[in-house]
């Protein structure tokens, strides 16, 4: 096996077609190049695996096999492969060319990001990762140096199928063995090698959502066995215990993603968009907290386990060979299996005698029969060549290879095909995730298909992605608000909400703002309102006004200045009665109350020195029941002495006071 290093790479050429240049970045797995494609004219990434997994056969095999599945994935976040092969020990891949930074250099530059710019960075990651989870793919080694950011902003992950060909020859346990991915980012389950699968890829992005908020990893140790450890027995802290002002959603979120026991993680990329997008339009909306969609997104109590390419291209036989044969009935025939067979009799049968016994010739007609015959094998010798030239140029001969202009620019194409001796036509044009906008899609004859010389190459040019602008939704019925997106050929989800101040049915927000160019059938969460939110209206009666006011307050309920009236049986300040009584309201709704004044006082009148009669008249009037008593000790002029209660106190309506007569 030849030594690879990264000098004898640089300028050689690969395959016969792509050319090296220089070093961009070197993995624990493998180093990427900048290449050049010198059938396309285009620059491409080139990575070569290094030696000793490239030495590999069965490595290389399960490489071929992943790289093929990878480059099935269509999405405008997945890095393109374009070809696979090896040359003389370099096995190597070679990919879309995305010129830009990786995230790991935007979190050094820029972190704690703001969590709306952190979720709109995850969203784009986890576009890619659905796409994968819905072909099968786990990607496995989800990390900053993986997700690559353009020039022009867009993201692109990389390394699809690589952990999973790499983690098929190695041991992956937390107790020997290699360990395959970045420590830092590896779910429970693959350090004590209990399975991989979908969730491994959310633990993973959890982590970065993590990373992005706050800066920082959130398990570090000395050594990777220490925060593989943390890993299986720690759980990840919330973003707030170091960055206070990320809200309680978002922690939820974190907490989600990265909970230990895998059960309680979103199943796979495309759920968690969803939580991501129901997050951020939250934070757009600039929510401090929201209880329920927190509530939601915290993952349940329970037990921690840990604590104890389109189809094969069918092979075409070779071209048929010509073949001269001797026909049973002495025909010579040549011609090939696709053409018509040219039959030319060979000798000319002899006359019977006139006699009709032997055969009679004089000496001269013989030589002359042998003459002609000989002439008329020549003849047919020529017949046979020429047929053998004919039967070649229309079985194989006027045939010519299709060339592969895949991926290049219309003029690049244009050149190349008529270079080789082919017409040059455009069939149609049409959308593509990864091809870009002017470039060629695909050929008709195929790439080295067969094709007349002189014949036409049809092309389909790309129109570039295909891209629909998020409509205006908000305030029309959910009926409405699904036609419109479903005429922009977007997938409309609705998740309800509770307002106060929408009526019922109508769309409150959307998770994707007006104008956003999106790809087609992408999920679009609708806010719908379903009325006000329902809460449970205590009774009130006999309790202090001041505190059932607040308590009202506080559910959402309106509450008006309340009837105060006396009332003898109640208590000065609480609740004499309430409408509606105890039961289930709406936010919004108003409870009127009665409110107690305490019993109705009056003055006591001054009776002293009347008489009995005049006095209780007088205390009656004054709404007072009257009780005489008489003083035995006193013979006088039988007038009242006193009053109890005594004359200028106040005393509720309807008491009694009692007189004291003598």
């Amino acid at each position: 096996m030849t030594t690879i290093s990264s000098e004898s790479l640089r300028g050689r050429l690969l395959d016969g077609r792509y050319r090296v240049e220089s070093r961009i970045a070197r993995g624990g797995m493998a180093t990427v190049y900048t290449g050049v494609d010198t059938r396309l004219d285009r620059t491409v990434a080139i990575k070569v695996m290094h030696e000793g997994l490239g030495g590999d056969d069965d490595f290389a095999a399960r490489f071929v096999r992943e790289a093929r599945a990878a480059a099935r994935l269509s999405s405008p976040h997945v890095v393109a492969v374009f070809d696979q092969g090896s040359d003389d020990g370099a096995v190597f891949l070679v990919m879309e060319y995305v010129p830009g930074s990786t995230l790991r250099d935007h979190i050094r530059d820029n972190a704690p990001l703001p969590p709306q710019r952190a979720l709109l960075l995850l969203e784009q990651v986890l576009t890619a990762l659905a796409a994968a989870h819905q072909a099968g793919l786990v990607h496995r080694d989800v990390k900053p140096e993986n997700v690559l950011i353009a020039t022009d902003g867009r993201i692109k992950v990389a390394d699809f199928g690589l952990a999973r060909a790499i983690s098929s020859t190695t041991a992956a346990t937390a107790t020997g063995g290699l360990l395959i991915g970045t420590v830092s980012y590896l779910a429970p389950e693959l350090v004590l090698n209990q399975g991989a699968d979908a969730r491994c890829d959310i633990y993973a992005c959890g982590v970065l959502l993590y990373e992005m908020l706050t800066g920082r990893k959130p398990h570090e140790g000395e050594s990777p066995i220490q925060v593989a450890y943390k890993h299986v027995h720690e759980d990840v802290p919330p973003p707030s215990a170091l960055m206070p002002t990320t809200p309680p959603y978002v922690d939820a979120l974190v907490a989600r993603a990265t909970a230990r026991d895998r059960d309680q993680r979103p199943t796979d990329a495309k759920v968690m968009l969803h939580q991501v997008r129901r997050v951020r339009s939250a934070v757009e909306a600039g929510l401090a907290d929201d209880v329920e969609l927190t509530e939601d997104l915290t993952p349940r109590l329970a037990t921690v386990p840990y604590d104890t390419v389109p189809e094969e291209p069918l092979l075409l036989p070779p071209p048929p060979q010509l073949r001269p044969q001797i026909h049973p009935e002495h025909t010579l025939v040549v011609g090939s299996d696709h053409e018509r067979e040219l039959a030319v009799p060979v000798g000319v049968p002899t006359q019977p005698a006139p006699d009709g016994g032997a055969t009679a010739r004089r000496p001269h007609a013989s030589a002359r029969n042998r003459r002609r015959g000989w002439l008329l094998i020549a003849l047919v010798v020529a017949f046979a060549v020429a047929a053998a030239v004919a039967g070649w140029y229309v079985g194989v001969g006027r045939f010519t290879t299709t060339p592969d202009v895949t991926g290049a620019t219309r003029q690049q194409a244009q050149t190349v095909i008529e270079q080789a001796g082919l017409t040059f036509e455009v069939a149609e044009a049409d959308y593509s995730t990864q091809v870009a906008e002017g470039r060629i899609i695909t050929t008709s004859p195929a790439p080295d298909d067969r094709v007349a010389q002189g014949g036409t190459v049809s092309v389909v040019l790309s129109k570039g992605e295909e891209l629909y602008a998020m409509p205006r939704v908000v305030t029309l019925t959910e009926q409405e608000a699904r036609a419109a997106l479903t005429q922009a050929h977007l997938e409309p989800e609705v998740v309800e909400r509770h307002s106060g101040r929408t009526k019922e049915g109508v769309v409150l927000d959307s998770s994707v703002p007006v104008g956003r160019e999106l790809s087609p059938d992408t999920a679009v969460t609708l806010f719908v309102s379903s009325g006000p939110r329902p809460v449970e209206i205590p009774e009130t009666t006999g309790e202090s006004y001041e505190q059932v006011r607040q308590d009202l307050l506080d559910l959402g309920l309106r509450v008006p200045t309340p009837d105060r009236v006396y009332d003898d049986g109640v208590a000065k300040g609480e609740v004499i009665s309430q409408s509606p009584g105890g039961g289930t309201g709406h936010r919004g709704d108003t409870v009127e109350l009665v409110v107690s004044k305490g019993p109705h006082l009056v003055e006591v009148p001054n009776v002293q020195a009347l008489t009995p009669g005049t006095a209780q008249e007088t205390l009656e009037a004054a709404g007072f029941e009257v009780r005489v008593l008489q003083d035995d000790s006193y013979i006088g002029g039988f007038l009242v002495v006193g009053a109890d209660p005594s004359a200028g106190t106040q005393a509720p309506v309807g008491s009694t006071v009692t007189i004291y007569v003598v």
